[in-house]
């Protein structure tokens, strides 16, 4: 099978180690015990994580080894705050905080401010969207929000994905008659609802309706972290036919849940 040789901070990705799963449990012991070299080759065996992650911001002004850069400290900081007691796979926990890294750091280095009218929509949005899932009973789509703030959806999309960045939960979101309700006041605590719930158990169905190869590739590219290289080199074929696998599945789960 060809090696994918990418250059990135002078690292050529193709000679990285792929660790196996014991391996990862012994370095782990051995890292928690204070050896540095096990820690070092564990950053090493993880950096193709790293890379599949900063494709996702691939495109943007910023420079790919700056945001190589910084998944790495992202990565580094997971290794060192990993509890292997909890039964958690280690992509599962650093990907959400390499993303985190990298976004704060895009986040610092934006030089774009938010306008104040675009806030306003914003928060007329987050407001509206609210109402209308009380009313509605589901959760409304960007049209129906749209429609209550009597504004064309491509300004709310703009305008909602312009306050992305992290607010304080004491941010106003509307004040009315000297009744002002902010961000926490939007918050609820869905972890435990039936609709999760049922979900969970139509992903899964949606997932057994997939070929065995299909099902391969999607469990090991979201349930176990690998990239689309790794997973091409688990399953004997080609990245780009990986990628073709991929999206077809994926447009099949779809498909599959919105009929549901």
């Amino acid at each position: 099978m060809a090696q994918y040789k990418v250059e990135i901070c002078g690292v050529n990705t193709s000679t990285l180690p792929l660790l196996k799963n014991e391996e990862k449990e012994e370095m782990f012991n051995r890292i928690h015990a204070g050896d540095t070299a096990a820690r070092d080759a564990y950053i090493k065996g993880n950096l193709r994580l790293v890379l599949s992650i900063i494709q996702r911001f691939a495109g943007g002004t910023e420079d790919v080894d700056d945001l190589f850069q910084i998944g790495c400290i992202g990565l580094m900081k997971a290794i060192d705050n990993f509890d292997v007691t909890q039964q958690v796979k280690f992509s599962t926990y650093a990907v959400p905080m390499i993303i985190g890294e990298i976004r704060r750091y895009l986040r610092d280095n934006n030089s774009i401010r938010v306008s104040r009218s675009i806030r306003d929509i914003a928060y007329k949005a987050v407001y509206a969207k609210e109402n209308l899932r009380k009313k509605m009973d589901k959760e409304p789509t960007i049209e129906d929000i749209a429609g209550a703030i009597d504004l064309p959806p491509e300004e709310v999309i703009y305008a909602l994905d312009a306050i992305q960045s992290p607010l304080s939960l004491y941010e106003p979101v509307y004040s009315e008659g000297g009744d002002t309700l902010y961000i926490m006041d939007q918050i609820s605590d869905k972890k435990n609802k039936e609709e999760n719930w049922i979900e969970e158990l139509a992903v899964k169905e949606a997932l057994s309706r997939l070929n065995a190869r299909e099902q391969s590739i999607i469990n090991l590219r979201y349930f176990y972290g690998k990239t689309q290289m790794e997973v091409a080199d688990e399953i004997h074929i080609s990245q780009a036919q990986v990628s073709r696998l991929e999206k077809n599945a994926l447009k099949n789960m779809k498909e599959y849940l919105k009929q549901k």
